[in-house]
């Protein structure tokens, strides 16, 4: 949409707004900025229609609520308002709890791709009124990987329904294959992303975790090109697609501390700092226990301790720490394990 008619169509809402009175074409022509004048031609007169026409197409697309009627039995010919009660928002009203959940969600996304859409919703909430408590103390602690790269474009595309196309690993290793997909949407499970839909080589639903994308997914052809089923609960997808844990990692975490680490797994019936977590991605949970940095100490498997302990060397090579602050510092901590404040 051109600039001109995002212009025109903006000053046709504010004028039907204005008005408790239905307005005839010809009105609304002279009022609204953007349209041609009339000038006494059949060429000016068809022009105008055809825009007129297409303007209010536009508008009922996307929901504007444009009705036509006739003030008094002495009009002669229909006419256009939008019915303020209608066309704005109901009253917002939001409990305690509620307000402290949209002010924490706004504070999770990180991405360039939605921080500016969550920051416009506060915006709105604000502007309605609604008291949103944005900096509230809760039991989340940063992260020290930066998101997945492929997020953006998948999610870009499930919400244009556009298809999708990337090299995807297979879990065995083997060199990444091409798919393409009619992607439904992007949900997490166990701290991973997947996008999930419909695969048009397989012709069957399948879903795939971010991580083991190669390279940046491509979003090809129109938007619109597919609908997505109504009925389909993509975590049920996901958790279908993921195998079955048949190892637990026992993780050490201080008291009152890791509270992420807590979420995903269960405390042993013996000692609540002790974690059990079932192991179905080692990759993945080594990035996690490592984000926690001298919080959580692995216990078993020992593949997992090494995982971390080269994670954290890796972390304060890059920072250049010493052996007495940060990143090193847990790793010698994870290497000899740390008693018990």
């Amino acid at each position: 949409m051109t600039t001109r008619r995002a212009e025109r169509l903006v000053n046709l809402v504010i004028c039907l707004l204005a008005t408790r009175h239905y307005l005839p074409a010809e009105q609304i022509r002279r009022a609204v900025p953007g349209y041609e004048a009339d000038d006494g031609t059949d060429r000016a007169k068809e022009a105008f229609k055809r825009m007129f026409e297409r303007d209010k197409a536009e508008l009922r697309e996307i929901g504007v609520p444009l009705e036509t009627g006739r003030t008094s039995a002495f009009d002669d010919e229909d006419g256009y308002r939008i019915a303020r009660d209608a066309y704005e928002l109901p009253a917002i009203s939001l409990a305690a709890d509620e307000a402290a959940a949209v002010g924490l969600a706004a504070r999770l996304w990180h991405s360039a791709a939605l921080a500016g859409a969550a920051e416009g919703a506060l915006h709105k909430l604000r502007a309605a009124g609604i008291s949103l408590d944005e900096n509230a103390a809760v039991p989340l602690e940063p992260r020290l990987d930066s998101g997945e790269p492929a997020f953006g474009a998948c999610f870009a595309a499930a919400t244009e329904r556009r298809e999708l196309r990337f090299d995807y690993r297979r879990p065995d290793g083997s060199d990444p294959t091409q798919r393409r997909i009619h992607p439904w949407g992007v949900v997490a499970r166990r701290g991973r992303w997947y996008v999930a839909g419909f695969d048009l080589a397989r012709k069957a639903p399948r879903a795939f975790r971010l991580s083991r994308f190669a390279g940046r997914p491509k979003a090809v052809g129109p938007a619109g090109a597919f609908e997505r089923p109504e009925d389909v609960d993509l975590v049920a997808m996901v958790a279908s697609a993921t195998p079955a844990s048949e190892v637990t990692a026992r993780i050490r975490v201080r008291p009152g501390s890791a509270e992420g680490l807590r979420r995903a797994g269960k405390a042993s019936a013996d000692d609540p700092d002790l974690i059990e977590i079932p192991l179905t991605d080692l990759h993945m949970l080594a990035d996690r226990v490592t984000s926690f940095g001298v919080d959580a100490v692995v216990e078993e498997p020992v593949a997992l301790r090494e995982a971390v302990i080269s994670r954290l060397r890796r972390l304060a090579a890059m920072t250049d720490l010493t052996s007495e602050n940060g990143a090193l510092s847990a790793a010698e901590r994870s290497e000899r394990g740390w008693k018990q404040q």
